[in-house]
């Protein structure tokens, strides 16, 4: 279980193409120490195991279906990542409630810069549309954030210069894409509820 603040901006040193998956070096002093194999590491939102580390750095193994389904494919040598390690029991819950399960990816749509700070507009896909509220919690590429505007499809975000300058939020340009989380709870509710079946359209009786 992660919170979404982000620990540390890693870099991919390595990867290695393995037929229907791929193994990734990363860099990650902070999130290395005091690891070990088998330890779980987010990954721009995406729970990662340790197979290997030494020297502030680790490797992962990721599977096909976690490279279609989140934008980890796209990364190559020399990629910002962001990186977090799990909370710790006991441990403060500064963002939400993330779980490192990618539910699918977004792109920059655009960004409106001011002094302090910055309007990100991402897209949304249509089967998460529902998932996302104005003011609710989504997680972008591992990083908690509040959303400013919910649109049919599309969400914007408010970036501090905090958020800029330490995450690859700072740094991804129109076009790039990103990993989405939306908000358990909300799945959960949809679960209990019986609605996640129901046509959009359809009335609720």
């Amino acid at each position: 279980m992660f919170t979404g603040i982000v620990e540390e901006l890693g870099e991919v040193t390595a990867v290695e193409k393995l037929g229907d998956a791929s193994r990734f070096r990363l860099r990650g002093p902070v999130v290395t120490e005091g690891a070990k194999h088998g330890d779980s590491i987010a990954v721009n939102g995406v729970c990662l195991t340790v197979v290997d580390l030494g020297d502030g750095e680790f490797t992962a193994d990721v599977m096909a279906e976690t490279l279609n389904r989140s934008s980890l494919g796209a990364l190559d040598t020399g990629s910002r990542v962001n990186l977090e390690r799990p909370m710790a029991v006991g441990g403060r819950l500064g963002g939400h409630i993330v779980q490192g399960h990618v539910d699918g990816t977004g792109h920059i749509v655009g960004r409106e810069v001011s002094e302090n700070w910055e309007i990100v507009k991402v897209s949304l896909p249509p089967e998460l549309t529902r998932y996302v509220v104005e003011k609710g919690s989504i997680t972008v590429d591992g990083v908690s954030l509040t959303v400013v505007d919910a649109g049919p499809d599309y969400f914007t975000i408010s970036l501090i210069p905090t958020t800029l300058a330490l995450t690859t939020l700072g740094i991804k340009k129109p076009g790039d894409p990103v990993n989405l989380e939306v908000d358990v709870i909300a799945k959960y509710v949809e679960r209990l509820l019986g609605t996640s079946a129901r046509d959009p359209e359809e009335p609720v009786k």
